[in-house]
């Protein structure tokens, strides 16, 4: 479980607070305006941006006091943070290692990855030899290697068109069906088709996990404000 106490987040003049607890495992979708603070909340969890007060629990143990890299979470950011010098098993075996001191063991779990993600034979290609699908897959393969039990997904897909999209929310969910998947996304079809739980973050507050199918259909105002929702 992930627990959110009291926790006060401030970067400027903005401020968001939450308290509330997510059950793990599962897909929890991260829903509301544009600047309210979905990625500030993932931030706390990752370890990126410290509360201001409060405290951020996983199994009943602070995470305040761990640095982002040892923090049970791994982020794949919007830009999917890939290295152009890099092949694809290169950037996924930075999962593993920094250096890229790769053991014969680390070897193998980088190919199963780039498998499991459907890029069985395309390791040696570079960011620019793919597709925009196909560089989400090797940030998804990073995310698999590092094997933490929470994934923070800061909307990774949003550049490809709904069907591909969709393809790769369906792949998180086959993929990382043992993780806490925290999923920003600005669609509500996102949430509706790939969370079985939303988190909406509006007004100041990130609110407790509710059904995302009765929260779509009879949304909060803040909600309902930004869905363009007639009253």
């Amino acid at each position: 479980m992930l627990e959110f106490l009291n926790v006060n987040l401030r970067q400027g003049d903005f401020h968001l607070s939450a308290s509330f607890s997510v059950e793990a495992p599962g897909i929890v979708a991260v829903i509301g305006p544009s600047g309210a603070g979905k990625s500030t909340l993932l931030a706390a969890v990752s370890g990126f941006l410290p509360p201001d007060g409060g405290d951020v629990l996983w199994l009943g143990e602070s995470l305040i006091p761990l640095s982002p890299g040892s923090r049970p979470v791994t982020t794949v950011f919007q830009d999917q943070n890939l290295f152009p010098h890099l092949t694809a098993f290169q950037n996924v075996g930075l999962g593993l290692s920094p250096r890229l001191k790769l053991s014969s063991e680390d070897r193998g779990a980088v190919e199963d990855a780039l498998a499991q993600v459907g890029l069985a034979g395309l390791g040696t290609r570079r960011p620019a030899e793919l597709s925009g699908g196909q560089a989400g897959r090797v940030a998804l393969a990073r995310a698999l290697v590092r094997a933490r039990p929470i994934v923070c997904l800061d909307e990774p897909f949003s550049a490809l068109g709904p069907s591909l999209r969709h393809e790769m929310l369906d792949l998180v969910g086959e993929v990382l069906s043992d993780a806490l998947v925290l999923m920003v996304t600005h669609d509500p079809s996102d949430a509706r088709r790939s969370a079985p739980r939303s988190i909406v973050v509006a007004d100041g507050m990130a609110h407790a996990p509710k059904e995302t199918a009765a929260l779509l259909d009879d949304p909060p105002e803040a909600l309902r404000s930004y869905l363009g929702a007639q009253p």
